[in-house]
This record gives C-alpha cells, structure tokens and sequence, in this order.
C-alpha cells in the first residue's frame, strides 16, 4: 500500500457557472481499520477560496497550518486577498521546496477569481501543477471519481445542478473504494458566499 493510501480519502472538485464545487469524504483510516469518521481535508483560505488536501493525516494538519500562516503574511503584506492562481504557486513551490523530503499530501485548489470565474487545480506531492476547466480528483479512488465525474459532469452548471452533480459522482466512487467513505460534505463557493451541506453514503 501506498504512504499516500494509508489514511485513505478523497477529494474532488467541480466547476459550474460561476460557481465551483469542493467535497470529501469523512473517513480516517488507518490502512483498512476505521479510526475515524470525521476528519477534515478541506480547509477554507478565504470566502471565495478552498483547498482540498489528500494522503498522509499528519501532513495535511501540518500543510493547513503552513498555508494558513503563509496566507496570512501575504495577506498582511499585500493588504488584499490572495488570488486562486498565485496561492496555486505558492502551494506548488512550497511542496517543491521539499522534494527530497516531500509532504505526503496531494493538494486540490478550487476557488473563484475577481472575475467570479472558477479556478480548478490539481497537483503531485512535489507540486506540479495540472488546471482543469471542468473537475479535479485527488485521493484513493481518484480512477473511479475520475469515471464517475465524465459520466455526469455538464457545462455552466448552475449551483444546485453542481451541487447534485458533484455529489452522485463522489457517492458512486465512495462505492467502488473500500478505504474512502464515512460520510462527505460539500462546499458550494458562489459571488455570494459559501453554502456547507453534508451527505450520508456508506457505513461500513
């Protein structure tokens, strides 16, 4: 199994008219015992901004808090928020700093930018970045989302249809992996704020 397999998870993210979709699941594993069912890979950087992080538990606590006080100083220096591309580099050249000794995490980032037009991106855990213009996976049963997200995924979603969309598709992949589950939230982020709901899926 892989190091970035061993605490199981998923993340996904979707991009609909002007408005992006991030979700994952609730499970913390440890290979296929279930030590959790409330952990959390997606943090918010600012309203209009998430970041989705996958693989090893203790990296993410360590990369959130990391990202966080990066942030922050941007956001002290600059006086503004911190645009979805540039925090994308920033996110890269941060985990690229540390290639010989890399995080054990794979980062999704949605967001939306001053134009309110979705931002997706996806990387390694040395911090290549791959943008997408419709979804983004990351996690353990990123071959069965990926599947599941060109089944369903449509063009200029409006924020329900997206929220209904990006739900069916990370509920069919939990199905297929036997480390990912538990549960999954889903965060909406449009122009006007960011709708949380949560979603039952397999218990077992």
């Amino acid at each position: 199994m892989s190091i970035l397999e061993y605490n199981g998870g998923c993340v996904i993210a979707m991009a609909g008219k002007d408005c992006v979709a991030i979700a994952s699941d609730h499970r913390l594993g440890v290979q296929l015992t279930t030590v959790a069912m409330d952990a959390t890979r997606i943090f918010p950087m600012h309203d209009k901004l998430y970041l989705g992080l996958t693989g090893l538990m203790t990296d993410i606590t360590t990369l959130d808090q990391l990202f966080r006080f990066r942030l922050e100083m941007y956001e002290m220096r600059e006086n503004r928020k911190i645009k979805p591309k540039t925090f994308s580099n920033l996110v890269s050249s941060t985990l690229y700093g540390k290639r010989f000794g890399p995080y054990f995490s794979e980062p999704v980032i949605a967001g939306l930018d001053k134009d309110n037009k979705p931002f997706l991106c996806s990387m390694d855990l040395l911090g290549c970045i791959a943008e997408a213009d419709d979804f983004a996976v990351a996690g353990t049963c990123a071959e069965s989302l990926l599947g599941t997200c060109e089944t369903f995924y449509r063009p200029n979603l409006e924020p329900e249809d997206l929220f209904e969309t990006v739900s069916q598709s990370l509920l069919a992949a939990l199905d297929r992996d036997c480390i990912s589950g538990w549960g999954a939230v889903v965060h909406i982020i449009t122009k006007d704020g960011v709708t949380t709901r949560e979603l039952d899926g397999r218990m077992d």
